[in-house]
């Protein structure tokens, strides 16, 4: 009788622990509450959840125009998330306090657990370790010496498209297919030296599947993961210990959860072929034969560059084996669906906008007539201004990631650029922020506010970025690593390949607006339309679930 009251009293106060955290955000007040933002539609999941849907796009719009540059949502029951596109705030953010703003700790964990210790699982001086010796690896000089491996990748992916328009009655091509075919092949060659697709015929390739199916999986399982947060130091023991790990995947083939095995078997992929690369790289530059370690020694990718330096610096700056190969993983998940989902953005862009393909390829054209008819180095395909423009204001205008979130590790004072009225009717200069508030860095509001750029600031319009922009672009001073824009957004946690990103996708649209005239499909391929998801992407129509983004291609025979 005894041991079943315990329990019961056990059971109740565990029950009121549970209930208190659900509910405590409706009862406590907080420095919040006055934060203006949209209602909530529903109690359980708040106004966040309208983010998570295909056709959010009116909402971030709203969230965007008809508030301040601070915005107060609500996630589940009723938890305060404050989404920021102030300048100001953003710069305290992600540069002065970027260590009291730090990504989600179950994030962390989930990155690591699936694609190791690499720059995007760690955080504070193991962070700035890593991306001090990395960032050695992505300068501009190493950019150049890549542009002609980026110009064999888009040749090839020219003569796989015309290979395939040959048998094609309508002319009609899925781009995003070959965009993302081709952007892991770039980064195949580019950052490792190695092949993952011919592009010139079709090969199965499981790692390209693999890193397919990597977010949808992940995505369709989040109820499970969140589970793994308490085991987080399990996940570190078994980095440290093979035979841990060993078991650890043993225990994972025996959960009777299809979805989960398949995310295992997914990471199986990842992992071994990131191992496999790294071995044959290493072998290569221990090897006695002069030619084959020559190969490292003298290698463009950015893998041949990153083993060469880590041998030259000091021996505490220096990556163990186990980071170098968790890199590979990293560089190619942050580097192929962001880089092909915004090339296949352009070329439907300039379907739509003829008079600026038809300016984009008179540019090319001249460009490599005065070349001899070669293709471009480095220098000169950076240099032209039409072909940057369309980069730029397509990165403005459509993120591939429209924001990212942080969380305060400590309670925070937020100052503000432009002072924000705040519901009881005063105007703020700055916000006192709760220790574990979670803040969404708005990429998309801040990108496309009319109060930095514009009454035009939602319209497409390359030709901003060849004359002056307005002066508050410049006096906004964004935190931003690239063209006032936060698109790769800023500071110690920004895209370090985004140097690289760009250089891929200025190669490829050279080599493909040169030689193929884009249209819009007629019939039922002509209503494409863009679905927001942790990386965009497009489907025929509003209902289709499967990402594609059929065109019409037309050989200029030059």
């Amino acid at each position: 009788m005894y041991l079943l009251t315990v329990v019961g009293l056990c059971a109740a106060a565990t029950a009121a622990r549970l209930a208190w955290a659900l509910l405590k955000c409706y009862v406590l007040p907080s420095p919040l509450n006055d934060i203006p933002g949209p209602r909530s539609h529903s109690l359980l999941k708040g106004s966040e959840d309208r983010l998570q849907q295909r056709d959010a796009w009116p909402f971030l719009d709203q969230l965007t125009e008809d508030y301040g540059q601070v915005v107060k949502l609500t996630s589940l029951f009723g938890k305060h998330v404050v989404w920021v596109f102030d300048p100001l705030a953003m710069y305290h953010i992600v540069l002065k306090d970027q260590d009291v703003y730090e990504e989600s700790p179950w994030i962390i964990i989930g990155r690591k657990l699936f694609m190791g210790p690499g720059l995007l699982s760690t955080t504070g001086a193991h962070h700035r370790r890593q991306r001090k010796l990395l960032n050695l690896v992505f300068s501009i000089a190493h950019m150049r010496r890549l542009t002609p491996v980026f110009g064999e990748v888009a040749s090839r992916l020219r003569t796989g498209i015309e290979t395939q328009l040959q048998a094609s009655a309508d002319g009609e091509v899925d781009v995003l297919g070959w965009m993302g075919r081709a952007a892991l092949e770039l980064i195949g060659q580019g950052g490792f030296g190695h092949s993952f697709d011919p592009l010139v015929q079709d090969v199965p390739n499981d790692f390209a599947s693999a890193i397919k199916d990597f977010v949808p999986t992940i995505q369709s399982l989040m109820i499970y993961l969140a589970l793994i947060i308490p085991f987080s130091p399990l996940i570190d023991a078994c980095e440290r210990y093979p035979a841990l790990s060993a078991f650890v995947g043993r225990c994972f083939d025996c959960l009777p959860h299809a979805g989960l095995r398949r995310l295992k078997a997914i990471v199986d992929v990842l992992t071994s072929t990131s191992r496999s690369i790294y071995a044959e790289k290493q072998a290569a530059l221990e090897s006695d034969a002069a030619e084959t370690k020559m190969r490292v020694l003298e290698g463009r990718d950015l893998m041949s560059v990153l083993l060469r330096k880590n041998t030259r610096v000091d021996a505490a700056d220096r990556l163990p084996a186990r980071e170098i190969i968790a890199q590979i993983t990293t560089f190619t998940f942050a580097g192929t669906d962001t880089t092909s989902n915004a090339l296949a953005r352009i070329l439907h862009l300039l379907c739509l906008h003829r008079d600026a393909q038809a300016a984009l390829r008179a540019e090319l054209l001249e460009a490599r007539a005065r070349n001899g008819g070669a293709d471009l180095e480095y220098d000169a395909l950076v240099a032209l201004p039409f072909l940057d423009a369309v980069c730029r204001e397509t990165l403005r205008l459509f993120p591939p990631v429209p924001w990212v979130s942080r969380v305060t590790n400590k309670d925070a004072r937020l100052p503000l650029a432009a002072p924000l009225a705040l519901r009881d009717g005063t105007r703020a200069s700055a916000l006192h922020l709760p220790a574990r508030t979670t803040v969404v860095l708005a990429i998309h509001s801040a990108n496309r506010s009319t109060q930095i750029w514009g009454a035009d600031a939602r319209e497409w319009r390359p030709a901003r970025w060849l004359g002056t922009l307005p002066a508050a672009v410049a006096e906004a001073k964004s935190p931003g690593v690239y063209a006032n824009l936060m698109t790769f957004t800023g500071g110690g946690r920004s895209c370090i390949g985004f140097k690289f990103s760009q250089l891929e996708m200025k190669v490829v649209l050279a080599t493909l607006v040169s030689s193929f005239r884009l249209s819009l499909c007629e019939g039922a391929n002509a209503d494409i339309i863009w679905n927001r998801a942790p990386i965009a992407y497009p489907t025929v129509g509003p209902t289709d679930k499967t990402p594609r983004l059929p065109l019409r291609l037309e050989p200029l025979g030059h």
